[in-house]
């Protein structure tokens, strides 16, 4: 979903790459979207650019439109905008992912693999780090990487990197289930229930170790 036709078609072909045999279908406005999402059965995935809705009435509240349209379907931002603010409230809106349009097609598809898993990819702190969140306290604010053990602080900033509890365990050498319960811990010693909100908290406290 995107108002520009060759940003459309480059994504269509960029998504056509990644899954040869995907059936890809377009929209340049919010409402064509939505129009789509009512008349299409079974659909797996949703990319929707933010600027389409981001500078008009709308706001960022189209996402949140697109994702109670959707159920179930994982939907994906792209954007090109690294601000962190965007970031986190499209993912608060219930994005399943924030990919920028100056991305590559491995992003695109480590992005796609990971909200079709039900798992949440962010650009942080990478992409954003250089820009936006530039200079990062010695110690944060909240004290939050003070409740967290060692193990716990790696395990932590491969999630904020997106990475999948497979991925993590593979990165850190152990089991994916002794990644699963460092991950419930985290969740708990943060005061939150799910991935997505561990970021969330993570943006707003600035919680970020540059790499």
């Amino acid at each position: 979903m995107d108002d520009h036709p060759i940003v459309r078609h480059g994504f269509a072909l960029s998504v056509g790459e990644i899954h040869p045999s995907a059936e890809v279908l377009e929209a340049g406005s919010l409402a064509e979207a939505m129009a789509v999402v009512r008349r299409t059965q079974g659909l797996t995935l949703v990319l929707f650019d933010l600027g389409l809705t981001k500078t008009g009435p709308e706001g960022h509240d189209g996402i949140a439109r697109m994702v109670e349209a959707l159920g179930n379907t994982p939907l994906l931002v792209i954007s090109g905008s690294d601000d962190v603010a965007d970031i986190v409230e499209s993912v608060r809106l219930g994005a399943r992912g924030y990919i920028l349009k100056t991305s590559s097609t491995a992003v695109l598809e480590h992005s796609i693999s990971l909200a079709l898993t039900g798992e949440t990819f962010l650009p942080l702190p990478r992409a954003v780090l250089s820009g936006a969140i530039a200079a990062e306290p010695a110690r944060p604010p909240s004290g939050m990487l003070d409740r967290l053990t060692d193990r716990q602080r790696d395990v932590f900033q491969l999630l904020l990197s997106g990475y999948s509890n497979k991925e993590i365990a593979r990165d850190l050498g152990v089991l994916e289930g002794t990644v699963k319960v460092h991950v419930r811990a985290i969740m708990q010693k943060l005061g939150v229930r799910n991935r997505t909100q561990v970021a969330v908290v993570a943006a707003r406290s600035g919680c970020f170790t540059p790499e």
